[in-house]
């Protein structure tokens, strides 16, 4: 298994895609029905996968590149058969043979890396065999991560470009582009290996039609963009956390292995509260993020994890337990996201949390913002808070029972029914919520009655 080199997540491959519906295609063929001969090994995946008039289309991918090949007559690229054998492997369904690739994905891959086998190796001794391999796999892996930043590099530098035409040629004018140029521009941005960059690009699409003071709300995007790019371009300046916090923001993640038995890893034992827990389908995957707060030391943590077609979600912990568990943070600036390692007692029943009011919630969302400008949401706990329903989305409101101060409601979150059903829970009475402070507003996740409710 070391020789084929770190698997990828499903988010990792979907972020290759070069459009919506090319994840969706995707991901509906990332099931073994349609498979045969799969197999993975080498730094390579190789399948023939079923189609349209019994036609067995040969798709093949080189991981360390990565790069994709494909026997269907799609032009885009990924073509969905390619993004559907990674995803199955992604979710531990394509098996790691010890044999060579089939003739016609080996002879693909030698020429795409244009090298030759290792000469023979057969009179060095096992140990030493070993220790050769382990560090060659080393270097090949520096080897890719830096050819990756120079890829990022070179697409961050392209986006400067671009958002440069933009300024010049007036922001007015994207109001009539709709979304065709930033879906182009997102798809250079998969291209370069940055899908948090691309991501970034698609969501401005939608700003134009978001109401009055567009620009304005655009200008400030592209702005966070901007530096986001520039803090790559100029990464070996940056504090090591906040250098850190820009990787994951242009997409390149850390393993949770790594996380968890890294060299400079520091796990965290405490008596983990359980704050919310929220399921986000995106075709036939589904990301589960869990929130947990400890007691001794308070801190907040975010555990995320991914499933698909025959994966299902590693974990699941409804509102309310306390876990008595090791986290390990991944790096930043200010760290959230953090790995689950030891679990050491099992789970017991939590009370009602403490919170604050609206000004400390504002505050801690000010805090983290500082570290990581690029924070959409902090998640905070709200005591003795009042729900104040509006006449519209945008207009209900969380106000503290002594009315001083209220956060709007983020007019994004859920349905109406969830709105009044916080209102109903409430009965005009002050309740605990807990939820995500952010720029657009607060987005309630779980209320306590006295017990737990997720909205």
């Amino acid at each position: 298994m070391e020789q084929q080199g770190e698997i990828w997540t499903a988010e990792q491959v979907l972020a290759l895609a070069p459009d919506a519906a090319s994840r969706k295609a995707g991901a509906r063929l990332a099931e073994p029905g349609p498979w045969s001969d799969a197999g993975a090994g080498d730094g390579a995946l190789w399948g023939l996968c079923e189609g349209s008039g019994g036609t067995r289309y040969r798709t093949v991918v080189d991981t360390t590149g990565p790069a994709f090949a494909c026997g269907c007559p799609s032009r885009k690229f990924p073509c969905k058969h390619a993004l559907a054998l990674s995803l199955l492997w992604a979710g531990g369904a394509v098996p790691t043979t010890g044999a060579e690739p089939p003739r016609w994905a080996n002879e693909w891959l030698t020429a795409r890396r244009n090298r030759a086998e290792p000469a023979a190796n057969a009179a060095v001794s096992p140990a030493s065999s070993e220790s050769h391999r382990a560090t060659a796999n080393a270097d090949a892996a520096r080897r890719r991560a830096q050819a990756r930043a120079r890829r990022i590099a070179a697409g961050a530098s392209e986006l400067e470009q671009r958002l440069e035409d933009m300024l010049l040629s007036g922001l007015a004018s994207m109001e009539r582009a709709g979304y065709g140029p930033w879906d182009e521009t997102a798809a250079r941005m998969v291209d370069a290996q940055a899908p948090g960059l691309a991501a970034r690009v698609r969501e401005l699409g939608s700003v134009p039609a978001s109401g009055p003071d567009w620009p304005a709300r655009l200008l400030e995007e592209l702005a966070l963009l901007h530096l986001l790019d520039e803090g790559f371009l100029g990464i070996e300046r940056l504090p090591a956390p906040l250098a850190a916090t820009v990787r994951s923001r242009v997409g390149l993640n850390t393993d949770a292995a790594e996380v968890l038995s890294g060299p400079d890893t520091t796990t965290i034992r405490d008596r983990w509260l359980v704050l919310g827990q929220q399921d986000r389908e995106d075709g036939r995957l589904t990301a589960r993020r869990i929130w947990m707060r400890g007691e001794r030391t308070g801190r907040m943590a975010l555990h995320l994890s991914f499933s698909g077609p025959d994966r299902p979600l590693d974990l699941a912990l409804p509102p309310g337990l306390v876990l008595d568990a090791d986290l390990a943070y991944y790096p930043g600036a200010r760290p959230l996201r953090a790995a689950l390692g030891e679990r050491r007692a099992p789970t017991a029943s939590g009370g009602v949390p403490q919170g604050g009011g609206v000004d400390a919630a504002l505050a801690a969302y000010g805090d983290a913002l500082r570290d990581d400008p690029w924070l959409d949401a902090w998640p905070v706990v709200l005591a003795d808070v009042v729900p104040i329903p509006g006449r519209g989305s945008g207009d209900w409101q969380l106000a503290d029972a002594d009315g001083e101060s209220a956060l709007p409601l983020d007019p994004r979150w859920s349905g109406r029914c969830s709105r009044w059903q916080l209102a109903s829970i409430s009965g005009g009475e002050p309740v605990t919520v807990f939820g995500e402070c952010g720029h657009r507003g607060f987005t309630p996740l779980t209320v306590w009655d006295p017990e737990p409710v997720s909205l």
